[in-house]
């Protein structure tokens, strides 16, 4: 999937890495996770495939990850899970949140 760059605050720029896994417990539930990353290098392309690569796979040591977003369903419960470098606060995870929702329900966003 394509990275989403945002701004938060007005003046911190990310990178918004999606990933998605499908789980079962008697039901099958879908978990849609989002890596947040410090956008240093202004939307360079080759930064995205860098932070892909990581993506979940081991302690990510990468001084710009933030940690990430999970959103699960039903239900549209959010976790923010804090194990980067540096943790966001409460407000920049809510308007994460809150871009990333108007990004999930605007398909002309993100389709091709």
């Amino acid at each position: 999937m394509k990275p989403i760059h945002i701004t938060i605050a007005k003046k911190r720029p990310l990178i918004i890495m999606p990933d998605s896994q499908a789980h079962a417990d008697g039901h099958a539930v879908l978990t849609y996770t989002y890596s947040v990353y410090r956008d240093q290098k202004n939307g360079d392309r080759n930064q995205f495939f860098e932070k892909e690569a990581n993506l979940h796979l081991e302690k990510n040591n990468d001084p710009d990850y933030m940690g990430y977003i999970t959103f699960e369903q039903p239900g549209r419960l959010f976790t923010y899970t804090a194990d980067g470098a540096t943790e966001l606060s409460s407000n920049e995870v809510e308007e994460i949140i809150e871009q990333i929702s108007e990004y999930r329900d605007t398909p002309t966003m993100w389709q091709i």
